[in-house]
């Protein structure tokens, strides 16, 4: 998907990374007939090998062809909050512009540059060609005045409407009253109250993941969590954003059960089968690391091990680019000087390019 390898001065090397993959053959058995009627179909039960194979580029780099369709590249506003802060929107949203974003993810709407109305957010984006496509704000809070879905949930959708948002979710894990099967299932029912709200106001609700929404229940040590929240939400009132990255450190950290038995799954698997339900999806890249704990390190996109030509070409091979798909780049230690000396505007830049087409 680049234009040349990645590794100019060491092509074994490039050939070594882009064999890797990292996408399995099988899904794990899921628990889903065990806890709701809808759970027949919300859990993945076949894998993506055969589609994977065929996806371009998955054995080779084709050059110069962009990975995400054109209109449907977007970066979650984290990944340069330092610079927001430092520049403030204005100046960072015509960097974005300039780069070939075409939308923003925010975490929150000030970003610490002081006083700023939704409409002047709005109006800057409009002025930057960018579109607001979603919003991360917190699930819960011991403070019955903090802003999160459980405590404001009117005047969080409102916000979201007002700003133009078509989404609008939470990146907090589901773990609001524990980790067992029924702490999910109440977890669950408080999303689709969520969701309702968000559908009332032309929005759709969706939660993101990380590593930890993998694992397996304390109570169930065969069922995989991530599954009983696919089975107790609504399919037309939750969504879910996959990080991409966090789904592989996922599988990287809970591929074998509890008690030892195996327990392999593919994150491709779960978009394919049920593709709606993602209409977003975070794009952040790592290098494989054993001596993390999630098994990965962050890197540019483009720059690691997550083989992005193969997981975007089955997704967008087999579905034909939904519309309603959007990618987001994101890199979460862009800011830290120690694990990014380039900083956060050099490590959106790059991966844009690289996304695009253009290295």
């Amino acid at each position: 998907m680049t234009c040349g390898p990645a590794h100019p001065q060491h092509p074994e090397l490039d050939r070594t990374l882009r064999r890797r993959g990292f996408l399995g053959v099988a899904v794990g058995a899921t628990a889903a007939a065990l806890l709701s009627p809808r759970a027949a179909t919300a859990a993945p039960t076949t894998a993506a090998g055969a589609a994977g194979a065929a996806a371009p580029g998955a054995d080779g780099r084709p050059g110069c062809r962009p990975l995400v369709p054109r209109g449907r590249l977007g970066i979650q506003l984290y990944t340069v909050r330092d610079q927001i802060q430092k520049l403030g929107f204005a100046t960072v949203f015509k960097e974005l512009e300039r780069y070939g974003y075409d939308s923003v993810e925010f975490a929150g709407y000030t970003q610490g540059t002081g006083d700023l109305t939704l409409r002047q957010l709005r109006r800057l984006l409009r002025e930057h060609g960018l579109r607001g496509i979603g919003s991360h704000v917190g699930y819960w809070s011991g403070d019955p005045d903090a802003y999160t879905f459980a405590t404001q949930l009117e005047k969080v959708v409102d916000d979201a409407a007002a700003l133009g948002l078509p989404h609008v979710g939470t990146a907090a894990s589901p773990d609001r009253y524990g980790r067992t099967v029924d702490a999910w299932k109440r977890a669950s029912e408080d999303f689709n109250t969520y969701g309702a709200a968000a559908r009332a106001r032309g929005l759709k609700f969706y939660q993101h993941n990380h590593q930890m929404e993998f694992g397996f229940a304390e109570d169930r040590p065969d069922v995989r969590l991530y599954d009983v929240l696919l089975a107790e939400t609504d399919p037309e009132l939750v969504y879910l954003e996959m990080d991409i990255y966090w789904a592989f450190a996922g599988k990287h950290r809970f591929s074998v059960r509890p008690d030892g038995t195996p327990a392999p799954f593919d994150p491709v698997d779960y978009v394919l089968a049920a593709p709606h339900r993602y209409p977003l999806f975070h794009v952040k890249d790592g290098e494989h690391d054993e001596a993390s704990p999630d098994g990965y390190r962050m890197v540019d996109v483009g720059d690691g091990d997550i083989d992005y030509e193969r997981f975007l070409g089955t997704v967008l091979k087999r579905h034909r680019g939904r519309a309603d798909h959007h990618w987001l780049m994101e890199r979460d230690d862009a800011v830290d000087p120690a694990a990014n000396p380039a900083g956060s505007l050099t490590s959106a830049r790059r991966s844009a390019a690289y996304l695009r087409g253009k290295r």
